[in-house]
């Protein structure tokens, strides 16, 4: 696997948030999203297939930086770093989710909401955060509110964020890089459009 930046929120501008429904789709998705200009890829732990995805990537496109998202419990923590993942990405935080995500030696994003769930996750010597869901919670408004107390984190927010919105989030101090679903739509990957899919990660790469 590639080696990560000293950040996370340094790979790219955008993390590509993507869920397959085969494994078949994983790798060549991932090529599109690198020949796009985004060597980066977050692979949520949302269908039965991901775990053997994440393998199939790991082996077969080594130069992506691979994220392992929907990471919800210790178990998943350990499964998603044993399959190959190079940093892992959760929802939300939990003391003990995050405690395991320590223990496996990977960068990671916990999730946080919360200005308390913020602070929890800066207690435990963590700075680069995800906040999901982004729009939900208040979207670039309440990030730049949230620079002025707590200056130290920096996030990558998540969750209906969009090509349109990106560079609000983009121009805030504390926010490092966004993560986008809208980069793989479900129709192209389906049909096997990847050249769909490059360009619409060239469009993302260029954001900055």
């Amino acid at each position: 696997m590639p080696s990560t930046p000293e950040s996370l929120l340094d790979l790219a501008p955008v993390i590509p948030v993507v869920t397959v429904e085969s494994v078949a789709e994983a790798v060549p998705l991932a090529r599109a999203l690198v020949a796009g200009g985004l060597p980066v890829i977050e692979l949520t732990l949302r269908t039965p297939v991901a775990l053997d995805a994440v393998r199939a990537v790991a082996a077969e496109v080594p130069e992506i930086a691979l994220g392992v998202g929907t990471v919800t419990t210790p178990r998943r923590a350990e499964e998603a770093a044993a399959a190959g993942a190079s940093f892992l990405v959760s929802p939300g935080t939990t003391p003990r989710l995050l405690s395991a995500m320590l223990g496996t030696g990977l960068p990671f994003l916990p999730g946080t909401a919360t200005v308390s769930e913020v602070l929890a996750v800066l207690e435990a010597g963590v700075s680069e955060m995800k906040l999901f869901p982004a729009e939900a919670s208040g979207g670039a408004a309440y990030l730049r509110a949230l620079s002025a107390p707590v200056p130290a984190a920096r996030f990558c927010p998540t969750g209906g964020v969009t090509l349109a919105s990106a560079p609000d989030y983009l121009a805030l101090p504390n926010v490092g890089c966004v993560g986008g679903t809208w980069l793989t739509p479900r129709d192209a990957v389906e049909s096997g459009d990847w050249a769909r899919i490059e360009k619409l990660a060239a469009e993302a790469a260029a954001l900055r």
